[in-house]
């Protein structure tokens, strides 16, 4: 896949939806960025369990996040929604990359890419990608 925007909604075909929550207030009264890195996780992990957990409990355990960057764009405010977008960015070998957002209605707060790496139980280094998980990321966001 080439540069991905992932300030653009369209880019996004898998949403999560989050509540944002007095306590998320830092004392500036915006969101906190420990907040709105709590939306990307609820992202990531409702990810993994309405498009990944169909391969079995031991198929999505054993992974474990390698890199995480976060760019923040604009302030968010108490109160309202958000919505947290997931996307694929690459598949590789033993890893794959997620894109995601948080979107305030139109408004990008946030972007963030994440690269996950699947561990071997027994050793802990990285260990391929199983053909069936790199299908149902495939499948779930339309990666080509």
């Amino acid at each position: 896949m080439s540069e991905v925007n992932l300030k653009d909604r369209g880019t996004f075909r898998v949403w999560t939806r989050d509540t944002i929550r007095f306590s998320d207030l830092d004392p500036n009264n915006h969101v906190n960025n420990g907040a709105i890195n709590t939306y990307f996780e609820d992202g990531r992990v409702r990810f993994r369990d309405e498009h990944l957990s169909h391969l079995g409990a031991k198929m999505v355990s054993g992974f474990g996040l390698v890199k995480y960057t976060i760019e923040y764009h604009a302030m968010l405010h108490f109160p309202g929604e958000v919505e947290i977008g997931t996307t694929i960015i690459r598949i590789g070998g033993s890893s794959y990359t997620l894109g995601q957002a948080v979107f305030r209605d139109e408004l990008c707060i946030a972007t963030a890419q994440v690269v996950t790496v699947r561990l071997s139980e027994e050793s802990g280094r990285s260990m391929p990608l199983d053909d069936a998980f790199k299908q149902a990321l495939r499948d779930a966001t339309g990666f080509a």
